[in-house]
């Protein structure tokens, strides 16, 4: 993850939605792009005393990942909510038009709103990854990490093939300093792709957090290997800062 990443939940206090369904993968919100963004609006997180199941106290912010490369701006997103309003008015309960605005109004930092919408498009598809992922990265930008854990939990249940998702719930675990249980989550998401730098970045973090410094190494060497800015976890996860 990137330093900014870092930041996501972590910048909220650790780490951790494009506006278009997850068919276009390029629009579609990371996990680490809301870390980052939660980051901006609070402090440095930092991990339990020592002697605490969570191990050494690691105060810092977690990496955060680059946002999509067809970054819209606040006016897409305004737009985009009066074409999912005009859509639902002459078709109520439009499955696609409450998911588009519910991502738009997230985007927009209106997220008790998008909450309103995701909860009926769920109603709606009650087993749509998309939305469960999407509602669950809303979460994580509302510090509701148990949600955003469950609702993470539920897309990979529908969609077992989310990298994201896997990733995503990993983190939110991060958020509640509950390493040693987010490891699992992120050693899915490479298997899923093994050239996944954050989620080795991020494992590698977990694993410093619970002094297991080996395993911590090796992944934050890779994460390095796979995305130079991860040289930066790197250096302060295994004291070579």
């Amino acid at each position: 993850m990137k330093a900014s990443l870092l930041s996501l939940l972590a910048a909220t206090t650790l780490l951790l939605a494009g506006s278009c369904a997850r068919s276009t993968t390029a629009d579609r919100e990371r996990p680490t792009s809301a870390a980052r963004n939660t980051a901006r609006e609070t402090t440095v997180a930092r991990a339990p005393d020592p002697g605490s199941e969570a191990g050494t106290a690691v105060a810092s912010i977690v990496p955060a990942v680059v946002e999509p490369a067809a970054r819209k701006n606040n006016n897409d997103y305004r737009e985009e909510i009066r074409l999912a309003d005009a859509r639902l008015k002459a078709t109520p309960g439009n499955f696609d038009a409450l998911l588009s605005r519910a991502k738009a109004k997230s985007h927009l930092k209106d997220y008790k709103e998008a909450m309103t919408d995701y909860n009926a498009a769920a109603r709606l598809q009650p087993t749509s990854a998309e939305v469960y992922y999407n509602r669950g990265l809303n979460r994580l930008k509302m510090k509701e990490y148990s949600g955003a854990i469950s609702d993470f939990g539920k897309a990979t249940k529908y969609n077992p093939q989310d990298k994201e998702a896997f990733f995503g719930r990993g983190a939110a675990k991060m958020q509640i300093f509950n390493y040693k249980s987010a490891i699992p989550d992120f050693t899915r998401a490479i298997a899923l792709d093994p050239a996944y730098a954050d989620a080795y970045e991020y494992r590698g973090i977990s694993y410093s957090s619970i002094n297991k410094t080996k395993e911590a190494r090796a992944d934050l060497e890779k994460a390095a290997q796979l995305n130079p800015e991860a040289e930066k976890s790197l250096r302060r996860y295994t004291g070579k800062e």
